[in-house]
């Protein structure tokens, strides 16, 4: 089952810089007639401030009830550790996640929720969620 991805196991990871949502890989749902939640949580999501290129560090949650897909953890780490060099608001970035992995894994509802670490003594979070209108 593993053999058909490319970074879970694979001994050598590659870090990509810019963003990349080919990174993303998903396999099938084990029960897809069954409506269950899964949820990642990462504090580990760095990108620059498109203004001043100061890094902005980050905690994404992603929760999601599958479609016929799941994500592979492996690979939306990488993707996410993507964000490492590129500059854009938070709300964006959000936004952005959101899209590429409504894309990938087609989920009957997704939510992501990016809070910023406070800079300037100012903290911020943001909240996009999928409710799966357009899913097939």
């Amino acid at each position: 089952m593993t053999k058909k991805f490319r970074h879970l196991g694979s001994g050598g990871t590659k870090y990509e810089y810019k963003v990349n949502s080919e990174l993303l890989e998903t396999f099938a749902n084990p029960q897809p007639d069954r409506e269950y939640k899964v949820t990642f949580t990462t504090q580990e999501v760095t990108s620059l401030c498109p203004i001043t290129g100061q890094p902005d560090f980050y905690s994404i949650t992603i929760t999601y009830i599958p479609g016929r897909h799941c994500l592979e953890s492996k690979s939306l780490k990488l993707y996410l550790f993507s964000f490492r060099q590129s500059g854009m608001f938070a709300e964006a970035m959000a936004n952005l996640i959101l899209d590429d992995l409504v894309k990938v894994c087609s989920p009957r509802w997704m939510q992501v929720e990016s809070v910023m670490n406070p800079r300037g003594g100012i903290g911020l979070t943001v909240q996009v969620e999928y409710s799966g209108e357009d899913v097939e």
